[in-house]
């Protein structure tokens, strides 16, 4: 069996959620089937892995006009594949075209929507309606879609209510079990400015309107005075999002002398680092399919404090692992808060229960054995064999 894999993001080049799972899948795939990995951007050096840059006459169109003629470029070298499997509306195009042109079923695994993104319509322009049409074509035509959790294929249905629903399966996001797992290191933290004596709230993500980052700055308002607030975040999509961010530190830091803002993408080592030294881990989302980062946060043995939506529930569980935090959210697609003033207050709430719970350290060794026993990538990379073995099998 040859599979195609079709990703924007591939190692170094990673900056989400939907890059550290192609970059994991693959290497637990490889140990019993050929895979061959078609990204974007510069050469890599791994056999079987082949990038593809947009022309230059494209450097100045729009990006999602340059997505789409990289994703043409692949199709002719797909030819031979038993079938193709793509990873956000980046690499839809390249399923869809190359599943009419080599006769072969076409797998996409999704890990977001664009309906369920409507504030990027502000950062991409038309371009975000290209990629809304993209998605959509590609999803309605595809032989079988894989969500990243029940909450996620809820929303592909919800979304898109002409696909089959047998068409959708769950086949959960994982995590490098070896990799993430306790591993202080008190030179590193001291070393991104974290006191490790002191307790901590940690977030990890990227500036973004799904996120929530801004919900967690007005709620550490309520924390107490001892604890650090540790913010990991970078890569704004838009520029008003980075100057309400940037606002929020600036009026939160008044009061306090203990926020570190971390802007730059940290390595692994030191991603484990910091969330080894933390005390609890907020993800404040008001959009996550799962959540690898919450995955993340418990295989180093950290309790969870996150918003009850989209799959986080089927991570975090509520009173065992962590604490989840209920949202009454808009339904124009946003996913913001109907009450904001109440989300925020029940978060800050939820940091306290759990900053100052007696069993505290109970949640972070429950954390880490529910991901042991639901989230390993050898259990997911069978279950995406055969997905991959049923599409072949019902295209054929």
């Amino acid at each position: 069996m040859r599979i195609d894999l079709i990703s924007k993001e591939y190692p170094p080049a990673i900056y989400g959620g939907a890059g550290v799972h192609v970059a994991e899948l693959v290497k637990v795939l490889r140990k019993d089937i050929e895979v061959q990995v078609r990204c974007f951007g510069a050469e890599r050096n791994e056999n079987d892995t082949t990038a593809y840059e947009h022309p230059e006459s494209f450097a100045g169109v729009n990006a999602a006009l340059q997505t789409m003629i990289t994703d043409l470029a692949m199709v002719e070298d797909i030819a031979g594949a038993d079938l193709v499997h793509s990873h956000t509306w980046y690499a839809n195009f390249t399923g869809q075209v190359a599943s009419k042109m080599h006769k072969i079923p076409h797998l996409i695994t999704a890990h977001s929507l664009e309906p369920l993104r409507p504030w990027k319509e502000e950062q991409l322009g038309g371009g975000y309606r290209i990629s809304s049409w993209l998605e959509r074509s590609a999803y309605e035509d595809a032989t079988k879609i894989i969500a990243v959790s029940h909450g996620m294929r809820a929303d592909i249905l919800r979304a898109y209510p002409q696909i089959d629903p047998a068409k959708v399966v769950v086949v959960h996001n994982g995590i490098d079990l070896a990799a993430f797992q306790s591993a202080k290191n008190d030179e590193v933290v001291r070393g991104l400015g974290i006191d490790p004596d002191q307790r901590s709230v940690v977030f990890v993500g990227r500036i973004t309107q799904q996120k929530g980052l801004p919900y967690l700055l007005k709620a550490a308002k309520e924390l107490p005075a001892d604890v650090q607030l540790v913010l990991c975040a970078g890569a704004p999509d838009t520029k008003e999002i980075q100057e309400q961010v940037t606002a929020l530190v600036e009026e939160l830091t008044k009061t306090r002398s203990n926020v570190i803002w971390i802007e730059r993408h940290l390595s692994r080592s030191e991603l484990i680092a910091v969330l080894s030294s933390a005390t609890v881990f907020a993800c404040p989302s008001i959009y996550e399919p799962l959540g690898i980062v919450n995955l993340e946060a418990m295989a180093c043995h950290i309790p969870v404090v996150a918003t009850a939506t989209g799959g986080i529930p089927e991570v975090v569980e509520d009173g065992k692992t962590g604490i989840l935090v209920p949202i009454e959210q808009m339904l124009d697609g946003s996913g913001k808060p109907l009450d904001e003033v109440k989300f925020v207050s029940d978060f800050a709430d939820a940091l306290n229960r759990m900053l100052e719970h007696p069993d505290i350290d109970g949640f972070g060794q429950r954390g880490r054995a529910r991901v042991e026993e639901h989230f390993s990538w050898d259990q997911i990379a069978r279950d995406t064999i055969g997905v991959y073995r049923d599409a072949i099998a019902s295209f054929a």
